[in-house]
């Protein structure tokens, strides 16, 4: 199974960090944030990785190289300007392949286990099932649009009197899933998700352990005290 990390955004809240470094080379416990999830995904068997950047995106490609040190191959998906989420996976589909694969944004913090994901990837038909999220209960800062969990498993927006979540960031697809996004083109994944919320075509789960959106300067420290306990 491949995955792919997310790692093309410019970090606009983290500047003046992110002026010179991408923001996925910003370290927490001493290594980048990139290299907590390379090293997560090499440890579940996960080896042939995709990576997509843009800002300063040679800068990754000089840190990480083909990934032979941390076990793994990586591929990257350059992006001359940033295609959001869902533009820069389907312009990487040729690198992934045409079986279910994982996706996670580069810039969060978590514990969740990647095994999971690709037990759930496994389960994924292209129909019926396309996508599995991971949420979390609804964190203290912004996030993104509030989803819920129905009890047979499936993801929708979240309605009035239904328990709130917002999307990790983890996830697993199948390339279907895709299959109307234009390649090189910027497009936001929300939109694509709604759709196939609509269809009932997208399960998740809820990870009740940690999860950081190492979004601001103050979080990317506290993911540096998380981290530094790890790396212990």
């Amino acid at each position: 199974m491949k995955a792919m990390i997310l790692a093309a955004g410019r970090g606009e809240r983290m500047r003046p960090l992110t002026d010179h470094t991408p923001k996925p080379l910003l370290t927490a416990g001493g290594k980048p944030l990139i290299a907590w999830h390379i090293e997560r995904l090499a440890r579940a068997g996960v080896t042939e990785l995709v990576i997509n950047h843009a800002w300063l995106g040679g800068r990754i490609e000089q840190a990480l190289g083909d990934g032979s040190r941390f076990g793994v191959s990586i591929a990257y998906s350059p992006e001359g300007e940033a295609l959001e989420t869902a533009g820069g996976i389907a312009t990487a589909l040729p690198l992934l392949g045409d079986r279910p694969f994982l996706v996670l944004n580069g810039d969060v913090l978590s514990d969740f286990p990647v095994a999971r994901l690709v037990e759930a990837a496994a389960r994924l038909d292209g129909d019926a099932a396309q996508a599995h999220l991971v949420l979390t209960p609804k964190a203290g800062y912004k996030t993104g649009r509030d989803l819920t969990l129905y009890a047979d498993g499936r993801v929708a927006a979240c309605g009035d009197g239904d328990t709130p979540y917002t999307f990790c960031g983890l996830a697993a697809y199948h390339p279907a899933f895709f299959r109307d996004v234009r390649p090189g083109a910027a497009s936001p994944l929300l939109p694509w998700l709604l759709a196939a919320m609509d269809r009932g075509s997208v399960r998740g789960e809820v990870q009740s352990g940690l999860w950081l959106d190492v979004g601001t300067p103050e979080r990317l420290a506290e993911a540096d005290a998380i981290a530094a306990g790890w790396a212990r």
